[in-house]
């Protein structure tokens, strides 16, 4: 019965949302299913947050291997949490000056703020820098020109990273304005604002026909995985 229940819950939010974008007077029906996955989203961080307190703890009492990592994650969260629940450093909002906690968590100079300026970013900056060269050597062995298909792909990557660098403007800025769509910076222009765009229109129309195909699934009871436990 409880899953009949959270089958019919679904089916019934899944159309208000369908509905309320087609027809305009449901529209604040679709506003307030909305705001009940607010409310369901801010509970699965709360799970989420004491699952992930959970498996650390776990490896950290077992001594497995990485555990050292787990400390460090664990004191993290725990300093985060705190000093954003906490609004460490946060001056009170200029409306309400005597009501302590009044201002924003992240406000400019705030514990919070400093650790996100101070910490997070940079460590983010640190891990794309290091995907670049992951890219660029996945990019070498994937790039061989064995066929045709794969010389095509080669020779646009190649004007493509040319044509984005300072390089590539030197390599072809010799040539005439009557030739000057031949200039690797104006090719590169082409290849990313109409071929690449074309392809991206084709991938998001197969993204947005999977996620229709899909919702369809989950709203008539097809696709039953998100009850757990048997089918």
């Amino acid at each position: 019965m409880t899953r009949k229940f959270a089958m019919l819950l679904t089916f019934l939010a899944g159309a208000t949302m369908v509905v309320s974008y087609f027809i305009r007077p449901t529209q604040s029906w679709g506003e307030d299913v909305a705001e009940w996955f607010n409310v369901l989203a801010a509970i699965a961080f709360v799970l989420g947050a004491a699952n992930l307190a959970k498996v650390h703890l776990e490896r950290l009492s077992s001594r497995s291997a990485g555990w050292g990592y787990s400390v460090i994650v664990l004191l993290a969260f725990g300093a985060t949490m705190l000093v954003g629940l906490l609004k460490v450093g946060v001056h009170p909002q200029e409306l309400a000056p005597t009501v302590a906690f009044s201002g924003e968590k992240d406000a400019s100079g705030s514990a919070f703020w400093w650790a996100y300026s101070y910490a997070m970013s940079p460590i983010t900056s640190t891990m794309f820098a290091l995907l670049a060269f992951f890219v660029a050597s996945a990019a070498f062995r994937a790039f061989r020109a064995k066929n045709t298909e794969a010389a095509l792909l080669l020779v646009t990557a190649f004007v493509v990273l040319l044509g984005r660098t300072f390089a590539g403007v030197v390599l072809t800025g010799w040539m005439p304005e009557s030739l000057s769509f031949l200039r690797l910076e104006n090719l590169a222009t082409t290849i990313l604002e109409v071929f690449a765009s074309a392809g991206n229109r084709a991938i998001l129309i197969g993204i947005a026909i999977g996620v229709a195909a899909t919702s369809l699934k989950i709203m008539l009871g097809i696709d039953r995985s998100y009850l757990g436990g048997g089918s």
